[in-house]
């Protein structure tokens, strides 16, 4: 429609502004009318504005084209800290995020936005130590004061880096602030508590919020459902309904994770067809999932398996993972060997599946089983990438390898383990094998 506008316009000698395109722009449904939009704007000579050349890059970005934004930006005739944030975001929504420092570094002056947005492309990406170290540069400049939005990003970078005590900072400031606990910056602290595992400190948050969403809810109803608190999770649920909010498809995964975590079984089931038949929300893959996982722990290896074949989507390697561990916990051995065996099929690359697979065979004593599975990981050109653990100490995160050795402390942590292992041994236990693969 904002096409057909434009072109009745023109046809009636009618000359747009600067104005005009950031609107037309956002009417673009196709790549190639973007671009058609790009040469008028050429054609009237508004590479010099800063707004348009921003909208462009955007829109780009939108598409997947990094490299026309880029070539947009860089062959602009002038550049403000609006199009240049363009950029860094339109980088780090595509994966390019040192492409996006490395901007962020050339700028010539910064906005609050521009650092919320390379804030939010390192959490976007993952690099949540990143994010945190910036947010860290950010407060030593001194001139500008992290909005809501940033502080919400590095909220999120704090719950899945574990940095709990940088996190507690952040939630001093903004109580020393006096933000009010919205809906976005209330659910990033009821996110991050609990995710490190403070789920009273959420709960107190999660009551401190003037209102509340169906991504409030849904938070509060994942963090307690994750720690093991099944009867509480779904006790949020039935508030939630008589608040007037309705679920959506992650609040089931939320309280089908809490099924899955207490062994409700019946609860799971009803809860898992009600999605369709009351709220009208077709179930996912990772709603199968969780169910798989349920059925799975609580031993029900059977009806996990016909609920497998009956899923409508094609399972992925998720599902037959979350089989695979109920098979194994189960002793379920000639299933687990099955369902193994086609698992790195499907996810070849993945090297815990072989892992898994050859300490099973081990754990039954089929050595030749350990061989085999140690070929064809050696065939394929698979690595084992080592876990990985990380603490918070007085704000200090401490990251362990499995089989490290770099940590200053290291006697001491491997004689700690040590006699931990010596204490955790008995002699009636069952013996789990692991081999090195």
């Amino acid at each position: 429609m904002g096409i057909l506008v434009y072109v009745q316009m023109r046809s009636n000698m009618v000359v747009p502004n600067r104005y005009t395109f950031p609107v037309l722009i956002k009417t673009c449904t196709c790549l190639f009318t973007v671009c058609q939009v790009h040469g008028q704007v050429l054609k009237f000579g508004f590479s010099f504005d800063d707004y348009v050349i921003s909208s462009l890059i955007n829109v780009y970005s939108m598409y997947g084209v990094v490299g026309l934004a880029r070539r947009v930006f860089y062959e602009s005739l002038s550049r403000n800290v609006v199009c240049w944030t363009s950029l860094i975001t339109a980088y780090c929504s595509h994966g390019l995020v040192d492409e996006g420092r490395k901007l962020f570094d050339q700028m010539p002056e910064r906005s609050g936005v521009s650092w919320s947005a390379m804030i939010s492309g390192y959490v976007r990406n993952a690099c949540f130590s990143e994010a945190i170290e910036l947010f860290h540069e950010l407060k030593g400049c001194g001139d500008l004061n992290p909005n809501q939005r940033l502080l919400v990003s590095v909220l999120n970078a704090c719950a899945c880096s574990g940095a709990f005590v940088e996190g507690k900072r952040v939630h001093s400031y903004i109580d020393e602030q006096g933000f009010e606990y919205g809906l976005e910056l209330g659910t990033a602290l009821v996110y991050f508590y609990a995710k490190c595992g403070y789920v009273e400190v959420a709960e107190k948050v999660f009551h401190r919020m003037h209102d509340k969403d169906v991504m409030s809810w849904s938070a509060m109803i994942m963090g307690v459902a994750t720690n093991g608190f099944s009867d509480l999770a779904l006790k949020h649920f039935v508030d939630m309904e008589k608040s007037g909010i309705k679920p959506n498809a992650i609040t089931f995964i939320g309280v089908l994770t809490a099924c899955s975590h207490g062994g409700l079984v019946d609860e799971g089931w009803r809860f898992f067809e009600s999605m369709s038949r009351h709220y009208g929300i077709s179930p996912r893959i990772e709603h199968y999932g969780c169910m798989v996982d349920l059925l799975g722990r609580a031993g029900k290896i059977k009806e996990a398996e016909k609920l497998i074949d009956c899923m409508p989507i094609e399972p992925d390697a998720i599902i037959w993972g979350a089989l695979l561990n109920g098979c194994i916990m189960h002793e379920h051995t000639e299933l687990a060997e099955r369902v193994g065996k086609h698992l790195i099929e499907v996810d070849p690359q993945h090297s815990g599946r072989y892992v898994i697979l050859a300490n099973m065979y081990a754990t039954i004593g089929r050595w030749h089983g350990v061989s085999e599975i140690r070929r064809l990981k050696k065939e394929r050109g698979i690595t084992t990438v080592s876990a990985w653990s990380f603490i918070d100490i007085d704000g200090d995160v401490q990251r362990f390898i499995v089989g490290g050795k770099s940590h200053p402390q290291t006697r001491e942590i491997y004689e700690l383990l040590n006699l931990l292992s010596k204490e955790l041994t008995t002699s009636n236990s069952g013996t789990l094998v692991s081999v090195d693969l």
